[in-house]
C-alpha cells in the first residue's frame, strides 16, 4: 500500500495534464470507479470569491443541524489534506492514501489520462461515499460548466456567490461571459442562489435558471447591516435574524454569511431540517484559514488570500474599517497572470510600506518588479528574495513604527508567510 508522501507523489506526478476543462474524463473515471458520486447529496457553490468562507460557514451550520457533512474546497492553504473533509476533520494521511491506491487503477488504465484536480474530484467523490455523509458541500475549482464537479446530476442546491473579472483566459473577457460559465452548474429543477452584487451577471444567472425551470433567489446585500467589528470578530444584523457573530473577520463576511443564511432557508425546502439557532450557533463556531485572519495579537500581523481586484478590494475596504485611516505595513506576493498593477493601486491607499515577495508557483510575479510598481506609486517598498527575510524586515518595522502588519495577495503564500512569521516571533521571544 502506498504511504501519504507517495500517494502525494503520484496526484501531484507530473503524467498528469495541467488545466484542461471538459467533463469526459472524469466522467469516465467515476464511471469505472462505479460512479461512487450518485448517492451523494450536494450543495453544490460556484463563484469568483467567498466560495471557501460560504463552504466552511454552511458546513459549520449544517453540522450543528445534527448532519454528516463532507466539503470539498480547493486550494489547500497549510495541508493537501485540508482539501477535503468529513464533520469538519480533514481526510487523514492513511485514508487518503487507501481511497487514492482505490482510484489508481481506473486512472492509470485511461487513455485519456485524468488532470490532477479530475483525480482529486474522484478521490474526494469516494470518500464521502465511504463516510457516508449526509450532505456534501461541494466547490468548483474554477469555473463551473466544465469544471470536474459539475458531473453531479441534482443538487440540493446550486450556489454562485459572485462574479468577478478572473481565469479570463477560461471563462472570458466579461463579467457576463464568466457568469455564464459559472451558470453552468444550474441543473433542471434544482433551486439556485446567487449571492452577488452584479447585474449583469444576475441576469445571465437568473436567465439559465429560467431556462432549467430552477427557482431562482438573491441574497439581499443591502438587508447586511454591520452592528459591530473588531479584530475577534463582526456583529451583524440580517432578514429576521438579529445580532448575529461570526468569528471571521473582514467586512466582507458578513456578506458570506448572509449567502449561508438564505442556503439554509432554500435547503429547509429541500427537505433538511436547519433551525433558526443552528443558523446562529453554526455561523459563530465556524472557522476559515486565510480570510483576514488575525495571526498574532503582539505584534499585530493578519493574513488575507486576497488575491484579484474584488478581493484586494474588499481587505482594502477591511484595513480602513478596522484602522480608522492609519496607514499599515503590507507583505505581498502575487501572480504574474492578475492585475497586479491595479491591485498594488487599491493597496497603495493605506500601505505604508510594502515588503514584496513572489510566492513559490511557476506564475509568480518576480518580488523586484512588483516592488517598482508600489514605487511608482509613491509607496516605499522593497523586493525580497523569500518570506524569511521579508518578514523579518516587516516585523521590525512594523514594531518601530507601531503599525499593523497585513500579508496580502495569493493563498500560495500563506504557508510560507506563517512558518517565516512563527519562526521569527519565536526568535525574538527567546
Amino acid at each position: 500500500m502506498m504511504n501519504y508522501q507517495q500517494t502525494l507523489e503520484y496526484i501531484h506526478s507530473t503524467c498528469w495534464k495541467g488545466s484542461r476543462p471538459g467533463l469526459s474524463r472524469i466522467t469516465e473515471l467515476l464511471s469505472r470507479m462505479g460512479n461512487p458520486e450518485k448517492g451523494l447529496r450536494c450543495v453544490h457553490v460556484a463563484g469568483t470569491n467567498g466560495k471557501g468562507s460560504f463552504c466552511a460557514m454552511l458546513s459549520s451550520v449544517l453540522m450543528t443541524a445534527g448532519y454528516r457533512v463532507g466539503m470539498f474546497t480547493s486550494p489547500y492553504i497549510e495541508n493537501f489534506t485540508e482539501r477535503i473533509q468529513a464533520d469538519g476533520r480533514d481526510i487523514s494521511p492513511e485514508m487518503l492514501a487507501k481511497v487514492t491506491e482505490f482510484v489508481k487503477p481506473f486512472a492509470d488504465s485511461m487513455e485519456d489520462t485524468p488532470t490532477e484536480f479530475e483525480l482529486i474530484t474522484a478521490i474526494g467523490f469516494e470518500f464521502f461515499k465511504r463516510m457516508k455523509v449526509d450532505v456534501v458541500v461541494l466547490e468548483c475549482g474554477m469555473g463551473g460548466r466544465l469544471d470536474s464537479t459539475n458531473v453531479i446530476d441534482e443538487p440540493l442546491l446550486s450556489v454562485i456567490t459572485g462574479i468577478a473579472l478572473d481565469h479570463t483566459e477560461y471563462l472570458g473577457s466579461t463579467i457576463e461571459a464568466i457568469a455564464g460559465e459559472k451558470a453552468g452548474i444550474i441543473k433542471k429543477n434544482c433551486p439556485v442562489l446567487f449571492g452577488g452584487a452584479d447585474e449583469g451577471a444576475a441576469a445571465v444567472i437568473a436567465a439559465k435558471a429560467g431556462e432549467m425551470n430552477a427557482p431562482f433567489r438573491r441574497t439581499d446585500r443591502e438587508g447586511v447591516r454591520i452592528l459591530s467589528c473588531s479584530k475577534d470578530g463582526t456583529r451583524f444584523d440580517y432578514g429576521g435574524f438579529r445580532e448575529l457573530f461570526i468569528p471571521l473577520l473582514g467586512l466582507y463576511q458578513p456578506l458570506n454569511a448572509a449567502n449561508v443564511i438564505e442556503a439554509a432557508l432554500m435547503l429547509r425546502t429541500r427537505g433538511l431540517r436547519i433551525a433558526d439557532r443552528d443558523i446562529r450557533r453554526g455561523l459563530a463556531s465556524a472557522s476559515w484559514k486565510g480570510r483576514f485572519e488575525k495571526l498574532s495579537e503582539r505584534p499585530l500581523v493578519f493574513f488575507d488570500g486576497g488575491h484579484n481586484i474584488e478581493g484586494v478590494t474588499a481587505a482594502v475596504e477591511t484595513v480602513k474599517a478596522y484602522f480608522r485611516g492609519e496607514r499599515i505595513d503590507l507583505i505581498s506576493g502575487v501572480m504574474a497572470d492578475k492585475r497586479y498593477e491595479d491591485m498594488a493601486a487599491l493597496m497603495a491607499g493605506v500601505a505604508r510600506k510594502v515588503f514584496t515577495v513572489a510566492p513559490d508557483n511557476a506564475r509568480a510575479l518576480d518580488a523586484g518588479k512588483y516592488a517598482e510598481v508600489f514605487r511608482s506609486l509613491g509607496v516605499e517598498a522593497e523586493g525580497f528574495p523569500s518570506y524569511d527575510e521579508a518578514v523579518k524586515a516587516a516585523i521590525a518595522d512594523s514594531e518601530r513604527a507601531n503599525v499593523p502588519l497585513l500579508a496580502l495577495g495569493s493563498l500560495y503564500a500563506y504557508a510560507p508567510f506563517k512558518k517565516a512569521l512563527f519562526a521569527e516571533l519565536n526568535a525574538k521571544n527567546e
